[in-house]
C-alpha cells in the first residue's frame, strides 16, 4: 500500500529527528497493525476494534482510529511541534477537553476559541442587517438578534454534529479531525445552499403573524426568547453528551436503516464472494446517493426532465469514480480472493432468508467488505452532513430572520426574503459549534448506543441522510438528531434486541422528553425578561 494514501495511519514522532527517521524506516518494513503500542517515544493512532482481521490497514489504507484515540489519549499530548516533553508527562489533566479530543496543544485550542469568539462579536458589525437600521437603539437590537441567532446555531453545531459524523468516527472510517473538517465544509454548504426552503417554513409556516398584529414588541421578545432558551438547553445537553432536538422523526429512520442493513447482510455477507459483492454494490449506492443530492440541492435546470437527466449524469460520474478507486485500492485483493473461491471444490451456495441469522465473511473477505464500506461511509457522512446543514439551520435562522424583519417593519408582509448573509451567518455558527464542542455528542452516537462497523455505520448514515434530505426538500423541519439516533438503533435491532445498550437509549429518551418542557420554561423566563428590557428600546 502506498504511504501517500490519504487513509494511511501515520505514526506521530515526539522524540526528535532521530526518532522520526527510525519510525519511518520501521513503518516501511512492517505493517502499522503489527507495531507495538509504544516504540522509543513514538505515538500513533490505535486501530479500531472491528474484526479479527487486524491487518486491515496494510491492505486498504483505511484509518481505524476511534474516538477514544482522540478523547481518551493516554497522555493527551498534542502533535504540535511546540508541545514539550514536560507537557506530555504532566498528563491530560492540564489539557482542555478540546485539546485532548483533537490532539492539539492547549495554546492552539485556546487560539481557535478566541478567533471564533472574536469573529462572532465583530462580524455582525459589518453585516447589512445591522447597518440598515438608523438609530443606535435599533442597531443595538439588531446586534443582539444576530448574536442570539449565532448562539443558537453554535449549539446546533455542538449537539447535532454527531448526526453526520458520529457513526463515521465510532466505526473508525474517519478520524475526528477529518470528520470535523469535512463536516465544516458540508454543513456550511448545506446551510447556505439549502437553508432557504426550511427557513421559510419555520418563519412563516409555524408562527401566525396575524395573532401578534400590533404587538411587535411581544413577538420580537418571543422570537429572541426562543433562540436563547433553545440555545441554553442545547448547551446543557451538549455538556453531558445528550443528543437532543426539538422536532421528532425516528420511526422512519429506524425502519429504513433496518432494511438497508438487512439488505447488506442478505446480498453481501451471504454472497459466494462477499468482497466482490460489496465492490459491485458500492457504485450502485453512490449512483443513488449522488443522483438524489444533485437533484435536490443542485437542480441546474428548472425543467423537471432536464434536472433529472443532469442528476443521473452526476450520479453516473460519481459511481465511475468510486468504482475506479475501489479497483485501484482493492483490485489485487479482489482478484486473489476470486481465484481462491473459484478453485475451492466444496464451495456451496446456501439460500438464506431476508431475516436469517447470517454469520458473515471472515479473513480477507471481511477486510474487503469493510474496506469498501469504509469508503462508502465517508461518502454517506458527506451526504448526511450536507443534508443536516440544510435542515437544521432553520432552527436558528427562522426566528432570527423573523426578528430582523420586525426591526425593519416588514413582519406582516406576505413574503420575507432571507438575506444571504444571514444564511452564511447561521452556517458559520454551526461550524463554530461543531469545532469547539461537537466531539462530546459524537461519543454518544458513535460509541454508546451499539457497536458500529463500516457496514453498520453506512446503513445508519445512508438511511438517516435520505430521510432528512427528502424532508428538507419538502420544507418539513424534522430532527436530524432523532433521525440518526433512530437509524443507529435500527441497525442494532437488525442484529438483535440485545445489541442495543438500553441504558444509553434510556438516557437519550429521557433527555428528549424533558427537552420541550424545559425549553418552554426557559422561553417563558426569557420572554418576561426581554419584554421588560425591550420596553426601553421599542
Amino acid at each position: 500500500m502506498s504511504q501517500s494514501s490519504p487513509f494511511f495511519s501515520i505514526a506521530r514522532a515526539h522524540a526528535g529527528a532521530g526518532g522520526r527517521a527510525a519510525a519511518a524506516a520501521l513503518l516501511l518494513r512492517h505493517p502499522v497493525a503489527q507495531l507495538p503500542p509504544r516504540i522509543h517515544g513514538l505515538r500513533y493512532l490505535p486501530l479500531a476494534r472491528v474484526t479479527p482481521a487486524k491487518t486491515l490497514n496494510s491492505h486498504l489504507g483505511l484509518p481505524r482510529a476511534t474516538l477514544s484515540s482522540f478523547a481518551n489519549a493516554d497522555n493527551g499530548s498534542s502533535g504540535e511541534a511546540d508541545a514539550t516533553e514536560a507537557e506530555q508527562q504532566n498528563g491530560e489533566s492540564e489539557l482542555s477537553e478540546m485539546a485532548k479530543a483533537f490532539h492539539i496543544s492547549p495554546r492552539m485550542a485556546m487560539s481557535i476559541s478566541v478567533v471564533i469568539a472574536f469573529a462572532a462579536l465583530t462580524v455582525p458589525l459589518a453585516m447589512r442587517s445591522l447597518v440598515f437600521h438608523g438609530t443606535n437603539k435599533m442597531k443595538a437590537l439588531a446586534y443582539l438578534t444576530l448574536l442570539s441567532g449565532f448562539y443558537m446555531a453554535w449549539n446546533i453545531g455542538a449537539n447535532d454534529v454527531a448526526n453526520a459524523m458520529g457513526t463515521s468516527v465510532g466505526s473508525g472510517a474517519l478520524t475526528l479531525r477529518q470528520a470535523v473538517l469535512i463536516a465544516a465544509v458540508l454543513e456550511f454548504s448545506g446551510a447556505f445552499l439549502m437553508g432557504t426552503h426550511v427557513t421559510s417554513t419555520m418563519q412563516k409556516g409555524i408562527l401566525v403573524a396575524s395573532v401578534f398584529q400590533g404587538k411587535d414588541t411581544l413577538l420580537f421578545a418571543g422570537l429572541l426568547s426562543s433562540l436563547a432558551a433553545a440555545g441554553t438547553w442545547l448547551q446543557v445537553a451538549s455538556s453531558y453528551g445528550w443528543p437532543v432536538s426539538t422536532t421528532h422523526c425516528i420511526v422512519g429512520a429506524m425502519v429504513v436503516s433496518f432494511i438497508v442493513y438487512k439488505c447488506i447482510r442478505r446480498f453481501v455477507y451471504s454472497a459466494p464472494n462477499p468482497g466482490q459483492a460489496a465492490a459491485a454494490a458500492a457504485p450502485i449506492a453512490v449512483f443513488t446517493g449522488v443522483s438524489a443530492i444533485s437533484f435536490a440541492a443542485f437542480p441546474l435546470s428548472k425543467t423537471f426532465s432536464i434536472a433529472v437527466l443532469q442528476a443521473l449524469a452526476c450520479g453516473a460520474v460519481g459511481a465511475l469514480i468510486v468504482n475506479r478507486v475501489i479497483q485501484k485500492q482493492l483490485g489485487d485483493l479482489l482478484s486473489s480472493e476470486a481465484e481462491k473461491i473459484a478453485s475451492a471444490a466444496n464451495t456451496n451456495v446456501q439460500q438464506v432468508g431476508f431475516f436469517s441469522d447470517i454469520t458473515g465473511p471472515t479473513g480477507a473477505q471481511l477486510q474487503i467488505v469493510y474496506g469498501v464500506f469504509g469508503y462508502m461511509q465517508v461518502l454517506s457522512a458527506c451526504f448526511m452532513s450536507f443534508a443536516h446543514g440544510g435542515n437544521d439551520v432553520s432552527n436558528a435562522i427562522g426566528p432570527l430572520a423573523a426578528a430582523l424583519s420586525i426591526l425593519q417593519g416588514v413582519a406582516s408582509s406576505a413574503e420575507i426574503v432571507i438575506p444571504t448573509e444571514v444564511l452564511a451567518w447561521g452556517g458559520f455558527g454551526i461550524v463554530a459549534g461543531l469545532t469547539m464542542w461537537g466531539y462530546r455528542v459524537i461519543a454518544t452516537i458513535g460509541k454508546k448506543i451499539t457497536e458500529l462497523t463500516p457496514t453498520r455505520g453506512f446503513a445508519a448514515e445512508f438511511a438517516a441522510a435520505s430521510v432528512v434530505l427528502f424532508a428538507s426538500k419538502l420544507g418539513l423541519p424534522i430532527s436530524a438528531t432523532h433521525t440518526l439516533v433512530g437509524a443507529v438503533m435500527g441497525v442494532g435491532f437488525a442484529r438483535g434486541l440485545n445489541r442495543v445498550r438500553a441504558e444509553t437509549v434510556r438516557e437519550i429518551v429521557v433527555s428528549w422528553v424533558v427537552t420541550i418542557p424545559v425549553g418552554a420554561v426557559l422561553s417563558i423566563f426569557y420572554t418576561l425578561l426581554l419584554t421588560k428590557i425591550l420596553a426601553y428600546f421599542m
